[in-house]
Order: C-alpha cells, then sequence, then structure tokens
C-alpha cells in the first residue's frame, strides 16, 4: 500500500518536470491552458490570469501567464520591507514586489523547479537588482531563517503542493511577529468529478489539487494566523475543448449544471505581534 508521503512525492516530482517544461513555454501557450498544464483552449485566451502590465515593476520575461491573482496589488508592501514570494517562477512578482519595496528592501524569491530559478535569475541580471535573490528550495522547508519577512506573496502556488498544512506553518516560521502574507490561490466549492480529481496533468493544472474554500481558510486559523480576509475572489471557468479532454459528454454535462465552483482568492492573514515560530496545537 502506497504511503501519503509516497503519494506526496509523487506529486511532487509531476509538478517539477511539468514546470521545467513549463519555463521553456510561450506567455500564450500558459495562459490558454490551466496553469501552463494540460491542452491549450481554442474558446478562451486568459484561463485564470490577471492582467500584471499596469503594475510598477512588471517585466514582460518574467511573466509566464501562470498565475490565478495579483497579490502583490493587495500585499501592502512599503519601502524597505522584505518580501519572500512563494512558488516565484521566472520572477514577476518578485520584480513587481521590488517595485513597492524599493531600494532599501528585499526581495527574496523561491522555487524548486531549477529551470525556473535560472530563468529568473537571468532576469534579475538584465535588470541590474541586487536586492533581489532567487533561491532554490522547497516551502515546505524554506531556505530563509525565521522571523525575517514583512510580507510573504505567493501567485497559485499552495494548491499545487500536496502538505498545504506544511506550508502554511513556514509561512508562520518566516513571517515576522505583526508581518502579513497576501496569497492568490484556487479553491472549490463542491467535489470534483474523479476524472478531474485524479488526473495527474490537471494536478500540475492547478485545478484537481485544489482544497475546499472552507478547510482553505480553516487551515490558515489554526496555524495561529489572524486578521484573516479574502482581498479579491472571482470564479474561474474551464473551457469545454480542455474538460472534454478528462470528461465524457454525461459527466460534462453534470459538471456545468452542478453546484462545484472552481475560484481564485487572494487571502490576506497576519501572524499576530506576540506570535513565535508557531502557534496553536496543530503548528507545533
Amino acid at each position: 500500500m502506497e504511503t501519503k508521503l509516497g503519494t506526496d512525492d509523487k506529486l511532487k516530482e509531476i509538478v517539477r518536470q511539468k514546470y521545467s517544461e513549463i519555463a521553456l513555454q510561450d506567455k500564450e501557450d500558459n495562459q490558454a491552458s490551466c496553469c501552463g498544464a494540460g491542452g491549450c483552449s481554442t474558446e478562451v485566451y486568459n484561463i485564470m490570469t490577471d492582467d500584471y502590465t499596469n503594475l510598477n515593476g512588471y517585466t514582460a520575461d518574467a511573466d509566464l501567464g501562470l498565475g490565478c491573482g495579483l497579490p502583490t496589488q493587495f500585499a501592502k508592501i512599503k519601502q524597505g520591507d522584505t518580501v519572500i514570494d512563494l512558488g516565484s517562477g521566472a520572477g514577476n512578482d518578485c520584480f513587481v514586489a521590488r517595485a513597492e519595496a524599493g531600494d532599501t528592501g528585499k526581495v527574496i524569491g523561491i522555487d524548486f523547479t531549477p529551470a525556473m530559478i535560472a530563468k529568473a535569475r537571468t532576469n534579475a541580471e538584465k535588470l541590474g537588482y541586487n536586492n533581489v535573490e532567487f533561491r532554490q528550495g522547497d516551502i515546505e522547508s524554506m531556505p530563509v531563517t525565521s522571523n525575517v519577512a514583512d510580507v510573504v506573496v505567493s501567485n497559485c502556488v499552495l494548491n499545487l503542493v500536496p502538505n498545504k498544512n506544511g506550508v502554511l506553518k513556514e509561512i508562520y516560521r518566516v513571517l515576522k511577529p505583526g508581518a502579513h502574507f497576501s496569497i492568490s490561490d484556487v479553491v472549490l466549492v463542491g467535489e470534483l468529478p474523479d476524472a478531474l480529481r485524479k488526473d495527474a496533468e490537471m494536478y500540475a493544472g492547478c485545478v484537481s489539487g485544489a482544497i475546499q474554500k472552507k478547510d482553505y481558510l480553516d487551515l490558515i486559523a489554526v496555524n495561529g494566523f489572524v486578521n484573516v480576509s479574502i482581498q479579491k475572489e472571482k470564479p474561474i471557468i474551464i473551457p469545454d475543448d480542455i474538460l472534454t479532454n478528462y470528461l465524457n459528454e454525461t459527466d460534462l454535462k453534470s459538471f456545468k449544471n452542478g453546484a462545484t465552483g472552481i475560484y481564485s482568492i487572494t487571502v490576506y492573514a497576519e501572524k499576530p505581534l506576540g506570535g513565535n515560530v508557531c502557534a496553536g496545537p496543530e503548528c507545533c
């Protein structure tokens, strides 16, 4: 019988391999698919992504069209802040964060895909930024010391991680007391059809790895965060020409007429001022 650890490792390797491929894809291909994975849609161009182009710091070469929100727009980053971006990809959110944090701030991008780290470092070098760095590592065990970040951001990444609770523990650890996060992610209301939920490619495509919205918010609270709020929410409509790769006609009709919803949410939460490295019985 396969252990959960074994299953988690397999899922993470699927994501690593897929995002190594995605690093070499065109932005247009990524935007017309689910987070860059799965087949591209001819019905809809932007399935999940929001438009970054008007944000200060936007860098076209670093925009792979993989996000599902604009967390940096809501992150309340101030001059001089230390910002950590989880699943930093080619670096776009880091460069937007740097525009807010300024020359006196520091931005650290963390990604576990070597191809993404290489792409991000190349982009940072081209831009001449000496206060933006990219570290290869697992966001369940961040290569960062405790109580160092003023802000943590992430764009459509936690849903790719099997152990979401472990990531939230790490976010709590690296944030300074009183500091906060702003994270965009994909969540569900209702159950996905088995064919979507079990498909490995749709896991890498940000959909089958998503959990229930209530469970997601509960995990944040259980890990000791306070002042939790949803900054933005929008439905995600997966086009028929992608869904038909996984669902037959009957299942597709049932899914579209059912109560299941797929949403992008941007969530804000704070580490309490008196917060130490860990809080709550589930966090220690």
